[in-house]
């Protein structure tokens, strides 16, 4: 025993020793002003990488070594507090709210040495999930739309497969042409390509709508190309969305919503949580469900113009609008009785129905002290349901091939007759309503290493994603099949998905020097998948033909890109960037792009200048190569063909239309930025971006001499013998993609903030931020083919010139307040939407070149207020449109009277049925006088409320 024990005493003094090294520190973390808690703060040891996180009351537990002597708290929106360690093992701190914290969050969007907003020589705009969600906006793209002024969407009516995804766009260029990425890696792009007469036709982008808001940690958009960094599609800009990585708490949000006229309504329940483990581990996943009835916004049916565009419509000289009315009223008894009964035609305008399923998952696991493996991983499935124009009876005479009750709910099972009400009754048709289906399903998922050693930061990783959508069609026939045509079909669908592998490597070489290199490899691929046979056999299923059996194809490509990036800071206050990168595609051929860059700052960093200069590319997408669609439709007695035929087909190669190439861009940005006070910002930034070889959608190619025995213009010889699909049928019309045009986009944007205002007990922030579009051009004349010109037609329509150039609003402006008092929140955001034109009757005549559709300029007010019943529970009501304020438009005499076709559109808007019929063909008899075919600037479904309930645990 004597033996034994000096041991013992030994290895209990060791103990005492080894324990005596650290010491355990518990506190709570509050809000210095309303002293409520605050989860997901971070304490860390300074010098060291010893951490945690506060929970959901804002308490925290922390074992430190003795010989520490300070913590270091720190949250976003509070100012970062160094805490003395005393001898008391707690410590309570209080967080005072700052508005300059998220200025000095570490950006990740960009290459090289990371920085802060106020640092970095580019501008980039941050928004946290909290922001996103007082926007009281069902998805993350709409919520969007009132935050960022240069990012523009809205729904469009009658949209079939676009019901899926919503055209989006920064800076007036289309959804292509922003990168999107997901915790700094690309995101695939969605399946569809949007062919409708709307902004952002013939594109494709990342589907928005379909990542969970709750899983967003906050949201990085760097307005400035960065080609040079990224490779294709940054010309216009980056969005990177970085998801919520280390567990604070468990949430519960359940969310329902409606518009002020009772419909539209929504319904969502999200969940988030997670847990952190081991040193710097974490999994944070969010699982959410929502769903989005229809909002019916019909307008009502013009009968002159109905009869002007269905029926048998005449006008004598000298008439007055009442004589007019009357004799094509008495002549067309079909259409003026239908129209009696049903105002709107039957029609069921408005957004579609949708329901989804949304899942996200975020991982980090250390493997050493220095490596880290990480993965995210997203999943989608949606369905929408849309409503097609309502067949009236004067307009598809489809009977015996479709029986359905008729919109007003008359019995029509007899002859000709006029029933109680004075309407005609159809012998066993009453006209029929086609409804359009979708299933969509979108993934992504990405795993990699990061490692930290000697100084280099390295970052290896791969990502897959896809999107894939399947059709259906209801309730309509096939009308070449006759009696035997079915009702319901399936037209098929479209798939893209891509393989994208990287390697990034950074080191700073000094403290003057930084650099970065790296490279990326793709794989795509794109596939057009057929429908049944009846939905494309002769004319294919009324209002949305199948994809024939000829054009589905599935065709893929691969490319590698590298880049270089150097960062020298010449002095603490002046940095100068620079980087470049060269790209190999298998299918066009390289690319080589770069950009400079820099930052100066003065007086102790209250007045920032900064700067860049660059080359970019944008790759044709997959889908504008290889996309091909034809549609074959009765006209003089026989079967003719029209369509978008793609890039490698024979009718492409006949009109001497080139292989696509990459388009090129060219971006200039200047600005600066004041702080005057830690509350007080100010930023302008002008930007300027010239994209030559613009790839577009062309209007429809057409020529008369394509109906005479023997056209007299190649174009018509092209049309007349060509031979596609459906057996040999004239082609009516062609249309395709192009390297068509060189753009011009100048504009400004400016953000202000002010925070931190003392009112009352509570405090006031205002911030101020607007998009101005200074120019939006088409440069020179259209890269039209000699066959295509020597015919008299263009690439470009009137039409097709106002979307590309006039489409969007010319200017933004969001102004908000926000004020928060004890437990109360409460956000006022008002949104100026400039004006927007469409040139839309580009077939009215010569006179159509001097007469716009012009919508209003028009502010939008949002209201959201939020209370915290305790540290557990919170609830939030938004009522968005809060004045009902809708987008309105009139016709507008434009030019001058030098015009050619001047005096005749001024005459037509001086006459009164003729400014009425304009306005109906624009509307379609009226059926889109609210719910615009165009689109708008803003939501067309007026004012719309929306409760949130958040349990916190």
């Amino acid at each position: 025993m004597k033996k034994i024990l000096p041991f013992i005493t030994a290895f209990l003094l060791c103990s005492v020793a080894v324990f005596a090294q650290n010491r355990e520190v518990t506190g709570t973390v509050t809000d210095a002003d309303s002293g409520s808690p605050l989860p997901g703060a971070n304490i860390t040891v300074k010098g060291t990488s010893i951490g945690t996180a506060t929970d959901v009351d804002g308490k925290y537990k922390l074992t430190v070594p003795a010989n520490a002597s300070t913590l270091v708290v720190s949250s976003i929106g509070y100012a970062t507090q160094e805490i003395a360690l005393g001898v008391s093992n707690v410590v309570d701190v209080k967080l005072t709210s700052s508005a300059s914290e998220l200025e000095e969050v570490v950006i990740s969007v960009g290459r090289g040495a990371q920085r802060t907003i106020i640092d970095n020589p580019v501008p980039v705009d941050n928004f946290t999930s909290k922001e996103l969600a007082t926007t009281g906006q069902f998805t993350f793209d709409k919520a969007l739309q009132y935050r960022v002024p240069s990012f523009n969407t809205v729904n469009t009516p009658v949209n079939d497969a676009s019901t899926l995804l919503d055209p989006y766009e920064i800076r007036n260029l289309g959804p292509s042409r922003t990168l999107i990425l997901i915790n700094g890696k690309r995101k695939n792009l969605s399946s569809l390509l949007y062919v409708q007469f709307a902004p952002g036709r013939g594109e494709t982008g990342a589907d928005l709508s379909g990542i969970p808001t709750d899983a967003i940690k906050r949201v990085e958009i760097l307005r400035d190309g960065a080609s040079a960094q990224y490779g294709s599609d940054a010309i216009a800009g980056v969005m990177n969305v970085i998801l919520k990585d280390k567990f604070e708490y468990s949430s519960l949000n359940v969310i329902s919503g409606v518009t002020s006229q009772g419909d539209g309504g929504t319904y969502g329940l999200s969940f988030n949580s997670g847990t952190n483990f081991a040193k710097n581990g974490f999994i944070n996943y969010t699982v959410g469900f929502n769903q989005t009835d229809n909002a019916i916004r019909s307008g009502t049916i013009d009968p002159l113009s109905e009869i002007a565009t269905f029926g048998s419509y005449s006008r004598t000289t000298g008439d007055t609008q009442q004589q007019i009315e009357q004799k094509n009223y008495l002549a067309n008894p079909n259409i003026v009785n239908f129209l009696k009964v049903n105002p709107t035609g039957g029609n069921i305008n408005g957004t579609g129905a949708t329901t989804a399923a949304k899942f996200s998952i975020n991982l980090g696991i250390p493997i050493s002290e220095n490596t880290q493996f990480y993965s995210n991983a997203a999943f989608v499935a949606k369905k929408v349901l849309s409503n097609a124009n309502y067949r009236t009876p004067y307009w598809r005479t489809d009977a015996g091939l479709l029986h359905v009750t008729n919109p007003a709910g008359i019995n029509y099972s007899g002859d000709n007759t006029l029933n109680g009400a004075g309407v005609e009754i159809y012998k066993g048709y009453m006209g029929y309503m086609p409804t359009f289906e979708g299933d969509l399903s979108d993934y992504n998922a990405t795993l990699g290493l990061k490692n930290e050693s000697n100084g280099w930061a390295t970052d290896v990783s791969l990502t897959i994603g896809g999107n894939e959508q399947l059709y259906s069609v209801n309730n309509t026939v096939n009308r070449s099949l006759g009696a035997k045509s079915p009702t319901s079909f399936k037209p098929g669908g479209f798939n893209f998905n891509h393989v994208v592998g990287n390697i990034d490597i950074s080191k700073a070489i000094s403290s003057k020097i930084n650099v970065a290199f790296g490279s990326e490899a793709r794989s795509e691929t794109y596939k057009i998948i057929a429908g049944d046979t009846a939905s494309y056999s002769g004319e294919g299923s009324n209002s949305f033909p199948g994809i024939r059996a000829e054009n589905a194809r599935t065709n893929s490509r691969f490319n590698i890109g590298a880049y270089v990036n150097l960062t020298y800071d010449i002095t603490e206050n002046f940095l100068i960037e620079g980087a470049v990168r060269a790209e190999k595609y298998s299918d066009f051929g390289s690319a080589t792009v770069w950009k400079l860059s820099s930052r100066l700052k003065l007086l102790e960093d209250k007045i920032v200048l900064r700067g860049s200069i660059s080359t970019g590319f944008r790759a044709p997408t997959l889908h504008q190569i290889y996309a091909q669609s034809t549609q074959a439709s009765f006209a003089g007695g026989t079967i003719v063909l029209s369509g978008l035929f793609n890039n490698i087909s024979k009718e492409a190669f006949a009109l001497g239309i080139p292989r696509m190439t990459p388009e090129k861009s060219d971006n200039i940005t200047l600005g600066f930025g004041i702080t005057p006070t830690p509350n007080l910002s100010l930023t302008v930034d002008y930007y300027n971006i010239t994209i030559s070889d613009r790839i577009v959608y062309s209007s429809s190619i057409s020529t008369d001499d394509r109906k005479l025995a023997v056209p007299t213009t190649e174009l018509g010889r092209i049309l007349k013998g060509s031979s596609v699909g459906v057996g040999n049928f004239d082609l009516q019309s062609v249309q395709f993609f192009i390297n068509g045009i060189k753009t011009q986009t100048q504009g400004l944007d400016v953000v202000a903030s002010y925070k931190n205002l003392e009112l009352g007990t509570g405090k006031l922030g205002i911030n101020v931020a607007g998009n101005f579009t200074l120019s939006n051009e088409i440069v020179g004349a259209p890269n039209t083919p000699p066959i295509i010109a020597s015919a008299g037609a263009s690439i470009l329509n009137a039409q097709i010139r106002s979307l590309l150039t006039e489409g969007r609003p010319q200017y933004k402006l969001i102004g908000g307040l926000d004020y928060s008092i004890g437990n109360w929140n409460v956000v006022l955001n008002n949104t100026l939407f400039g004006p927007t034109k469409f040139q839309d009757l580009d077939n009215g005549g010569p006179q159509m070149n001097n007469i716009k559709q012009v919508f209003s300029s028009a502010v939008v007010s949002d209201l959201n207020i939020g209370y915290a019943f305790s540290k557990n529970i919170s609830a939030s009501f938004t009522v968005n449109n809060l004045f009902n304020v809708l987008p309105s438009w009139k016709l507008e005499l434009t030019g001058s009277p030098a015009d050619p076709d001047y005096a005749a559109a001024k005459a037509t808007l001086e006459d009164a049925v003729d400014k009425r019929l304009l306005e109906g063909f624009l509307a379609f008899s009226g059926r889109y006088r609210i719910l615009g075919y165009n689109g708008s600037q803003f939501s067309q479904l007026g004012t719309t409320f929306m409760g949130q309930l958040t349990f916190k645990f």
